[in-house]
């Protein structure tokens, strides 16, 4: 559009030399792209900061339950939860803390859509940086899991605040920046698992490792006041959609089409529009949620090799960075390769389940490394189904219907993580009194 304006100019006004030429179309090019680049890093470090406390509370739950066992509380030694067990248990399942780490985030995305565009980003995401720095603060200083619970809450409504208004946040930008966010949560699974059990194998205690991770909020901080071009401060909070469409045109140099988005759809429409959605999309999505989150904080922390390099401790925290290597690797994989049998994938995360309940019941597998590769292979089915389900779905729904559905399936994964939670508790009371 720059390039146009200027032939325009000239036509009327005569010739420019070289010089001035070079000066009036290059320069503006320039700064256009140097706001680029900066909107990506930005959003990509949001994306990255956003969901990396959340990473990190799921791969310290066995170390926030050992807490329980170090206050020489007598639920240690009580009826069926003695460590002379062939489980080591901890008292309280790792799903309690997979709980408190999703239902505040799901709690939020379901009810904050209704009021959160009246609210200025600066105050959301102040909100979102307070209460992520706090889940660190409060789980380094805890010395009982129920306090510990409470920072990992925390934790999961910073992270469950941060998508609704970062998403909503790349309305204002070139569609670039929604790759840039997703990338940056990828980025967060590995490192956040990584850096958390990279610092305990190195010696840093938990508390300082947690402190350390206070870094974190403040690279969120700086991200979005500093490096980010504030195109959301002249709109101050957020707009509807139909007034943020002409900045999406405009970066791609054509006009915006018209499209009736979800708001303005009635009820019936919008449950005409999920009822195809359910076995399509958000039903194989749900299931291989349940499953790997079942696996995840109801039987990882059960599957323990004795007299090897790594305590029972560091297994569990390298189980998770193997994990989200897995997810990693697939959700960075769908341009090179599409998955359309969803099912197909709910199906093979259940195999899994079966085989992981196996080995904790009966083990049979002689090598920690044998689980690594299981567990490798869990995490790429985990983001195939993540990346694929809403590859489709930008494929084959209808442009003025997908943003509603898009938000109403992404939902789904959110339901699994928390019926996997609910589940996950009981079984580990079973097992760990047999």
């Amino acid at each position: 559009m720059g390039e146009e304006f200027d032939m325009d100019r000239q036509e009327n006004e005569g010739p420019y030399d070289d010089q001035h030429q070079e000066t009036e179309i290059t320069g503006p090019q320039e700064t256009a792209k140097t706001f680029a680049w900066r909107n990506i890093l930005a959003f990509w470090f949001l994306g990255l900061c956003n969901n990396f406390g959340y990473v990190v509370m799921l791969s310290a739950a066995h170390d926030i339950l050992k807490q329980e066992e170090h206050q020489g509380n007598s639920t240690v030694t009580q009826s069926g939860f003695n460590k002379s067990n062939q489980y080591d248990c901890n008292p309280i399942s790792t799903g309690a803390i997979l709980l408190a780490d999703i239902l505040p985030a799901l709690t939020v995305k379901m009810t904050a859509p209704y009021f959160i565009q009246s609210i200025h980003y600066s105050i959301k995401v102040a909100a979102v940086v307070l209460f992520g720095a706090a889940s660190f603060l409060i789980v380094a200083f805890s010395h009982t899991v129920e306090v510990s619970v409470l920072g990992v809450a925390c934790a999961s409504i910073a992270s469950g605040l941060g998508e609704l208004t970062f998403l909503g946040l790349t309305s204002f930008y070139h569609r670039s920046s929604v790759s840039a966010w997703s990338s940056g949560t990828g980025g967060a699974g590995v490192g956040g698992a990584l850096s958390y059990a990279g610092l305990l194998q190195i010696g840093v205690s938990a508390r300082n490792s947690l402190l350390i991770m206070l870094s974190v909020p403040f690279t969120l901080s700086v991200s979005f006041w500093l490096i980010l071009e504030k195109r959301w401060a002249s709109a101050g909070s957020s707009i509807p959609v139909a007034d943020r469409e002409p900045l999406l045109a405009e970066s791609d140099g054509r006009p915006a089409p018209a499209r009736q988005s979800g708001p303005n759809l009635s009820l019936t429409q919008k449950f005409q529009l999920v009822k195809p959605l359910v076995c399509k999309y958000m039903a194989p999505l749900f299931l291989v949620y349940v499953a790997e989150y079942f696996i995840n904080q109801g039987l990882f922390e059960l599957i323990f090799f004795r007299n090897i390099w790594l305590s029972h401790s560091e297994q569990y925290r390298w189980f998770q960075v193997i994990y989200q290597i897995g997810v990693f690797i697939s959700r960075s994989s769908v341009s090179i390769v599409q998955i359309h049998a969803l099912w197909l994938l709910a199906f093979f995360q259940f195999v899994n389940v079966g085989l992981f309940l196996l080995e904790v019941l009966h083990p049979f597998l002689p090598s920690i490394w044998i689980v690594f590769a299981m567990i490798l292979w869990e995490g790429l089915l985990g983001g195939a189904a993540y990346v694929n389900t809403f590859y489709k779905m930008s494929h084959e729904i209808a442009e003025e219907h997908r943003e509603f559905s898009l938000g109403v399936t992404s939902q789904a994964d959110s339901c699994g993580i928390a019926v996997a939670g609910a589940i996950a508790i009981p079984v580990h009371n079973v097992l760990c009194s047999m």
